[in-house]
């Protein structure tokens, strides 16, 4: 009987330093917490919040974003935090955004996502703002808190005219 409490012991802590070591299957728990980032940033999006925007994203230099406007590559926090408030300030009022198709897949510490996202607004020389962007984000997981790493924000061109679709329809 002792020996088969030893063995069963010995195979539960075996089976638990396995899980520890590899990583167990990625939880819907993983999942929701991108999906609460992706719902916070559509939050401090509307509020034209920088501060709250880049929470989501990694505050250093591994961040690296290819957005939609040039240049062509943002590297690091400060770069991109700048670009966000340039944008914010180009808008008089409201500044709406529509995240739709978001679709997630997350393994232990790594995850990414892609979604559309429609935005809407009025800048400050009146002209109307009405884009639909293509979405794709890379997610790292550092002390227990998700953010992105990458994101690669684009839109469909019509190679014969060289014009940007920015109505974006499947």
């Amino acid at each position: 009987m002792k020996q088969l409490k030893a063995g069963a012991t010995a195979c539960a802590i075996l089976f638990t330093l396995w899980v520890m070591a590899l990583g167990g299957p990625a939880w819907a728990d993983d999942r929701a917490d991108i999906r609460a980032l992706e719902e916070r940033f559509v939050a401090a999006f509307r509020a034209k919040d920088a501060d709250a925007i880049m929470k989501v994203y990694a505050p250093d230099q591994t961040l690296v974003v290819f957005d939609v406007v040039p240049p062509r590559q943002y590297v690091g926090a400060a770069a991109y935090r700048k670009d966000w408030q340039n944008f914010f300030g180009s808008f008089d009022g409201p500044i709406t955004v529509e995240l739709t198709d978001l679709d997630i897949v997350a393994d232990r510490n790594l995850a990414y996502s892609h979604s559309i996202q429609h935005v809407a607004g009025t800048d400050k020389q009146g002209k109307k703002l009405d884009l639909t962007v293509r979405v794709t984000d890379v997610y790292k997981k550092a002390h227990g808190r998700w953010q992105i790493i990458h994101e690669h924000v684009s839109v469909p061109v019509d190679l014969e005219t060289g014009k940007p679709d920015l109505a974006s329809k499947p």
